[in-house]
């Protein structure tokens, strides 16, 4: 028999498929609370997630902008004041049109920028407390004449001037 008749008792396929959406729905319903669950915990364990550089450049700019856009210039005075405001508003209005699309396209950039400042900061903090460590290290040295610290020697060496 090629052709079967499907049995009373089995469901029909529109029901079918509403159900497997159902259970896709259910699925990703889920996923979602596991994930909110997870963030949750990692925030509660970790503290709050770090915020990028891009972002934080991204604040820094408003908040230059704003203090700029707010700020009385005392040098110009109450005549070009008005005047000298709306300038500054301009200006720093063109400034975050420039650097919203760059921060915008390259937010990583921003990241690997910061991170190579701290390495560049931590790489400066080993040589000067190498330095550091070095200098407060010296002694007394025998192949110095008269066995003399290098703090003992001041300046230079000094000459007698005879003013007779």
């Amino acid at each position: 028999m090629s052709e079967e008749r499907p049995t009373p008792d089995a469901p029909e396929p529109e029901a079918a498929d509403e159900r497997r959406a159902g259970d896709d729905d259910a699925w990703a319903t889920a996923c979602a609370e596991d994930l909110a669950a997870e963030k949750a915990r990692r925030r509660a364990e970790y503290g709050p997630p770090r915020v990028s550089a891009a972002e934080e450049l991204r604040k820094l700019v408003e908040t230059v902008a704003d203090k700029l856009s707010g700020a009385q210039s005392p040098l110009l005075g109450a005549v070009a004041g008005p005047a000298a405001q709306q300038v500054v508003r301009q200006v720093v209005q063109q400034a975050k049109n420039a650097v919203e699309p760059v921060i915008e396209r390259n937010p990583d950039v921003f990241d690997h920028l910061a991170a190579a400042g701290g390495e560049l900061l931590a790489a400066y903090r080993s040589a000067v407390q190498a330095q550091e460590q070095r200098w407060t290290a010296r002694t007394d040295d025998p192949k110095r004449p008269g066995g003399r610290d290098d703090r003992d020697e001041g300046t230079g060496p000094g000459e007698r001037i005879d003013l007779d």
